[in-house]
């Protein structure tokens, strides 16, 4: 099989992604969550997606739509479209599957998939992580890993600015 059509194949709708957690569930298999908007891929995001991995046998990744990362971050973003963001992701070889969502946080998608482990990055407190109530009543753990110093998109985005 191709590696393009592999990608591909890895980009779910909700109705894909349920099919594939209950092959996942059926075999046994742990299943990491974390999500957010990637607009601007960067050693961070490796970084996190990494870590998130290491949490469970298989990683999905929500993603913020186009709409839901401009109410996020407002009308100059996203910078890249949600298809080409997806298609990054869904090349990486720790992210299973990629899943777009169109609301404002993931927490429909959480209480979708009710993973074994929710991963977020180092700049939220416990009480800040949308679904970990959720997550951690059902059995689950929610688990915040260290973000990489001087890495994010905002960041670059000011660098490239002022080029």
């Amino acid at each position: 099989m191709k590696i393009a059509k592999i990608i591909q194949q890895k980009i779910l709708d909700k109705p894909q992604l349920q099919k594939q957690v209950n092959r996942w569930r059926f075999m046994k298999k742990t299943i990491a969550f974390t999500n957010g908007c990637f607009d601007i891929l960067h050693q961070g995001h490796i970084a996190s997606l990494s870590q998130a991995a290491a949490e469970a046998d298989y990683l999905v990744v929500g993603l913020n739509s186009d709409r839901s990362v401009r109410n996020l971050k407002g009308a100059q973003r996203p910078v890249n479209e949600q298809q080409s963001r997806a298609v990054l992701l869904a090349s990486l070889l720790m992210v299973d599957a990629v899943v777009i969502f169109d609301e404002d946080t993931p927490l429909e998608l959480i209480n979708f998939i009710l993973p074994d482990a929710l991963v977020k990055g180092g700049d939220y407190q416990m009480e800040e992580i949308v679904g970990a109530k959720e997550v951690i009543a059902n059995g689950g753990r929610v688990v915040i890993n260290p973000i990489v110093p001087g890495f994010s998109t905002s960041a670059l985005l000011d660098k490239i600015h002022k080029l």
